[in-house]
């Protein structure tokens, strides 16, 4: 079977910074115990589970936002998570006297700035995203104004709160050029003088590109968390724009052998947020597979906390 090693991968800026972030944040005892992290540091819990490991505690309850969840933490350090948070958040943490530290992507920081100066300008401000994810959360705290669509329903429902003013648009960093295109081409029709600041991550950008152009193969695996957006955007892509067979797994825990039974051709991308080793396993498992050989079928991982974070 021909496994193809899709690039780019791996950890994008914005999650390495996170989590050399709260490596050092461990590795300082000057920072105060316990140290807890605002949600989940990126969106993949084997990372979240090897945290653990060393103590860090991961709030995240998705019946409650930040803010909320601030509630639960009464002394040490607060990790804000990569994708971002509200002033009020920064400011409740700075009241209840924790120590902040803040692991906010700076692409998506590039977008809050964006929205606040639009606002100031005198911009009425729509922002496109998916609902129950932190980014958008963090975005939709600035304003009370802002309003969030999420599909071309809500474009076409959309009423401008004050028609005297220019419309700014703007976008989740880790969309898929499909998401974004299908909202904002109905609010172009009904608002043809609209300011639009495109802000696909560079990252996400990249990664789903590889894919659009990737050689013909049978089947594409993408190695990503449930909850990373722009990793099941990538299983999205491969199938909607090359028609190609996806399956998005966590690790090869995750890998049913008989997806491949008359599969020749594979190829492997993965998530901004998949550790590299994870990735790397899943590969090897690939390259090392016959369908006709029982033996081969085994995939049990031998990656260690240690491995996940390195």
């Amino acid at each position: 079977m021909k496994v193809i090693d899709l690039r780019p991968r791996g950890y994008c800026h914005g999650v390495a910074k996170a989590l050399h972030m709260v490596k050092k944040t461990i590795e300082d005892d000057n920072y105060p115990r316990p140290i807890h992290i605002l949600g989940l540091i990126v969106h993949n819990k084997k990372i979240t589970e090897a945290f653990r490991h060393f103590g860090v505690i991961s709030l995240d309850n998705p019946l409650k936002t930040r803010l909320e969840l601030l509630d639960d933490i009464h002394s040490g350090t607060v990790i804000m998570t990569a994708h971002g948070v509200s002033d009020q958040v920064i400011q409740k943490a700075q009241q209840k006297g924790l120590t902040i530290v803040n692991a906010t992507c700076k692409d998506v920081s590039k977008v809050h700035d964006a929205v606040k100066n639009h606002l100031s300008l005198g911009y009425e401000v729509a922002y496109i995203g998916h609902k129950n994810h932190p980014e958008p959360e963090g975005i939709l705290g600035i304003s009370n104004d802002i309003s969030f669509l999420t599909s071309a329903v809500d474009a076409l429902n959309f009423i401008q709160k004050y028609p005297d003013k220019p419309l700014f648009v703007t976008n989740q960093t880790t969309l898929s050029r499909y998401d974004i295109d299908v909202v904002l081409n109905v609010l172009k029709v009904k608002y043809p003088d609209l300011l639009f600041d495109d802000d696909i991550c560079d990252a996400t950008t990249t990664r789903q590109q590889a894919v659009i152009e990737q050689a013909p193969v049978d089947l594409c695996i993408v190695v990503g968390d449930s909850l990373s957006s722009n990793s099941n955007k990538l299983a999205f892509v491969s199938q909607h724009e090359r028609h190609i067979p996806s399956y998005r797994v966590e690790g090869i825990t995750d890998i049913d052998p008989e997806w491949f039974k008359g599969i020749n051709s594979i190829s492997v991308t993965s998530g901004a947020s998949t550790p590299t080793k994870v990735t790397n396993e899943v590969i090897a498992y690939l390259k090392q597979f016959d369908y006709d050989k029982k033996e081969t079928w085994e995939h049990v991982s031998s990656l260690t906390y240690l491995d996940i974070l390195a």
